[in-house]
């Protein structure tokens, strides 16, 4: 760079760098850096791929890895299908003991609870006015048979008419009516239990009146208890009179029945028919108004038995149970629940023989190809973590 003063001319000649050394120099290293930018950048298009590329695309192309799952050889076995409803237990007999005729309560010789027997005195009316109209009828009958005998005397000695004779005898036969009413009347004092059973209630106390037609007293017969259930019209043809039944009551005491009635005509509102099952209670342990489920075996079918954690639903919602079939596919099974227990449910739907998927059924679907495994396998390995890395990129749960 060159600059000049002239201070005696009183003019100023103006800075230039064009005359620099270095300013050429920082020209040429810019010029050399956009060619080296150029020439990296293009060399992708022009140059072959890497060795990385080269490895990276026999991946792309190859199949997945199939997931493994474990599994478990079932095999069906015959299973009795069972009818399960819930009842409640009434008493086979349950009358209201009523007063026949009016009177005084004389005497009440037992107590509300008691055990009674058929015939049994519940309580007894004052007999004294009973027992005044019976003579009262008896002289009655006398008086009438006398006179029925002398008009039949004097028509045998023409004296009296065969008119005369019909009177008396109809007469006689009155009386004869008149005396069995009272007879009845005061065998009708003493108010008797019907059956055998409980007394339930007692609602008179001695010296207390009641009229004809009153009630007295509750009997109940809990020999045999009745229990009552509904039975759904699918399976009505499995359920019938006469099949032995297993009763369980809410107290956890199990007995064994017998179907004593089916409807044979559905409730119009629920569309279920009326079925009782009969309980032997001889002791009587067993109240009446107990809750009851009650168990009917109404056939036969061929089940698995399995966990209900197997248990999956298809895209259509259905319950089925995926197992893994001879080509090592995946398939799916749609199953009904034929009987559940404590540690498992019985179902059919499924072949006679079969692989069940126990392990990584919720990560595979019906037609893929699947590494199987023995569930005993499985388990000494930890299946579950063993399972997860090879479905780490599969998400079709």
């Amino acid at each position: 760079m060159t600059a000049s003063d002239d201070n005696s001319g009183g003019g100023a000649e103006r800075l230039r760098f064009d005359d620099d050394p270095g300013s050429r120099r920082s020209k040429w290293l810019a010029a050399l850096l956009v060619v080296a930018l150029v020439a990296w950048m293009g060399s992708g298009y022009l140059l072959p791929g890497s060795s990385g590329d080269e490895a990276a695309a026999p991946g792309r192309d190859a199949a997945p890895e199939a997931v493994s799952v474990a599994v478990r050889a079932s095999r069906a076995e015959s299973v009795t299908t069972v009818f399960v409803a819930e009842g409640e237990g009434v008493p086979e007999r349950d009358t209201q003991v009523r007063a026949e005729t009016s009177g005084s309560v004389a005497e009440v010789p037992v107590r509300k609870g008691a055990d009674v027997r058929a015939g049994d005195v519940i309580a007894r009316i004052a007999p004294a006015q009973r027992e005044a109209d019976l003579a009262r009828a008896e002289e009655e009958l006398a008086r009438a048979r006398r006179d029925y005998e002398n008009a039949e005397t004097l028509l045998e000695r023409g004296v009296a008419t065969v008119d005369r004779v019909a009177e008396t005898r109809a007469a006689l036969a009155a009386a004869e009516a008149q005396l069995a009413s009272a007879r009845e009347a005061l065998r009708d004092t003493a108010i008797r239990a019907p059956f055998d059973g409980r007394l339930e209630a007692l609602t008179v106390e001695s010296g207390e009146f009641v009229q004809a037609g009153g009630a007295v007293a509750r009997v109940v017969d809990l020999d045999p208890l009745t229990v009552t259930v509904r039975v759904p019209q699918q399976i009505l043809a499995g359920v019938q009179k006469d099949q032995a039944a297993e009763v369980r009551f809410i107290t956890g005491e199990t007995r064994p029945g017998t179907v004593s009635f089916v409807a044979a005509a559905a409730d119009a509102e629920t569309r279920t028919f009326a079925a009782e099952i009969e309980v032997e209670n001889a002791d009587g342990a067993i109240p009446a108004g107990l809750s009851a489920r009650v168990r009917v075996p109404t056939g036969e079918v061929e089940a698995h038995f399995l966990s209900p954690a197997i248990l999956s639903l298809d895209p259509d919602g259905r319950l089925g149970v995926k197992v893994v079939e001879e080509d090592d596919r995946v398939a799916f099974h749609p199953v009904e629940i034929v009987r559940a227990e404590t540690d498992g449910v019985w179902v059919s739907g499924l072949p006679a023989e079969a692989r069940i998927i126990t392990v990584g059924q919720g990560f595979v679907n019906a037609g893929e190809k699947v590494a199987p495994r023995p569930e005993s396998e499985a388990a000494v390995s930890r299946a579950p973590e063993d399972v997860r890395p090879a479905m780490a990129g599969d998400d079709t749960e």
